[in-house]
């Protein structure tokens, strides 16, 4: 017996069975897609070389280092006290 929209009760257990047999083969596409954007173990391991300098530089970025660095050059840079001068050379003493 046709429905309102003209359709009988095969046609719409037809139709939404169709349906849900489309949804399940998106849905397993999406989850095949999900999987490869997702692998960051492979993303790493193909820029291995940049991920370890960059991961060197926040650490030593992170620690401190930057400061550190210009500390300690700026103190051996008023460290030493000269001893003799001959013309633009200079001995130094360091202690």
């Amino acid at each position: 017996m046709p429905d309102r929209n003209g359709r009988s009760a095969t046609q719409v257990r037809r139709d939404i069975e169709q349906e849900r047999r489309q949804l399940t083969a998106s849905l397993a596409q999406l989850r095949g897609e999900i999987g490869h954007v997702t692998d960051v173990t492979a993303k790493l391991r193909a820029n291995l070389p940049f991920a370890v300098a960059g991961a060197l530089v926040a650490g030593f970025v992170l620690a401190g280092g930057v400061g550190a660095a210009l500390r300690y050059f700026a103190r051996r840079g008023r460290e030493h006290t000269e001893r003799a001068r001959v013309g633009r050379f200079a001995l130094l003493d360091r202690r």
